[in-house]
């Protein structure tokens, strides 16, 4: 049974992304050569790894095994990888930080641009995902840092406090919920919306909390960030779901009503999340401290 680095690769993606097709696309494979060495790396096992089905594919009990040492092995490759890269670039090492949407738009730019100032010999690798992939993906030792929403179990992991924000609703001005002071997301799925494109980790969360209330999202236009939302709301296409911090900014410059989103879920208290500062590696260590100390 031999597996290279790209064949476990490819099988973490595949089933972070529940998708073949998808899983090969991150791992920038082209689908036939994806699909070829999944069959292959069964073969060599002489076991399913993976079931699958029309929604997608879940990891069988051997394909959940098979990632549980993946995963280890890919992270003992990339900390060598960090430490070797010392000789190649001049860099002490790497972090991976994994956050949300709304940490990573909002806060993270001016919060990293601080560290990487502060510490030249080290390069920030950000990835993008749920608060609750993040919790799995720390506790797995798959990424160093996290961070998430304050509504989400953590479990046994070590927590620090972040930042605070709230999403609220923006509309044209003359858009039947602008006079409102607030409503709740049942209400907003009345109208058209503005969204974020189907990657980004607060769509997939507001497209999983309109499924609950039993209502489709009717989504206009999908767009990058949350400054091209309140553009195309401003031009009266639909209404958005921003972090309030997006929304004070943009009505400076723009006609917007802000109106306040009522849900339990729109507070959010951020938190860094790892799992356990002892573990931390020593620039791991100084970016969670440079982030609190923001």
């Amino acid at each position: 049974m031999r597996f290279d680095l790209t064949d476990l690769r490819l099988f973490c993606d595949v089933v972070d992304e529940g998708s073949i097709t998808a899983g090969a696309e991150k791992s920038a494979l082209a689908l036939a050569a994806a699909s070829t060495r999944i069959r292959n790396m069964e073969l060599a096992l002489g076991a399913e790894l993976l079931t699958r089905s029309r929604h997608g594919v879940t990891p069988t009990p051997a394909g959940r095994m098979l990632l549980k040492h993946a995963r280890g092995m890919l992270t003992q490759a990339a900390r060598m990888r960090e430490d070797l890269s010392a000789f190649a670039r001049g860099l002490s090492g790497e972090v991976r930080l994994l956050a949300n949407t709304n940490a990573l738009t909002e806060f993270l730019p001016e919060a990293l641009a601080s560290f990487l100032a502060a510490h030249p010999q080290v390069s920030v690798d950000l990835e993008e995902r749920l608060s609750d992939e993040i919790v799995g993906l720390i506790a797995e030792g798959v990424g160093d840092v996290g961070i998430v929403a304050g509504t989400v179990d953590v479990g046994a992991l070590q927590t620090y406090p972040f930042r605070s924000d709230r999403f609220v609703v923006v509309t044209a001005p003359g858009h039947p919920l602008a006079a409102r002071g607030a409503v709740s997301f049942a209400e907003v799925l009345d109208y058209d919306l503005i969204g974020l494109e189907r990657s980004a980790s607060l769509q997939r969360f507001l497209t999983a909390k309109a499924a609950r209330e039993g209502r489709p999202l009717k989504l206009r236009v999908q767009l990058r960030s949350f400054d091209a939302i309140c553009r195309m709301v401003e031009a009266g296409v639909g209404v958005g779901v921003v972090p309030r911090t997006t929304a004070t900014r943009a009505a400076r410059t723009m006609p917007l009503a802000v109106i306040e989103l009522s849900d339990d879920w729109a507070l959010r208290d951020l938190k860094i999340v790892v799992r356990a500062e002892g573990d931390l590696r020593p620039y791991a260590r100084e970016l969670v401290e440079s982030l609190r100390a923001t």
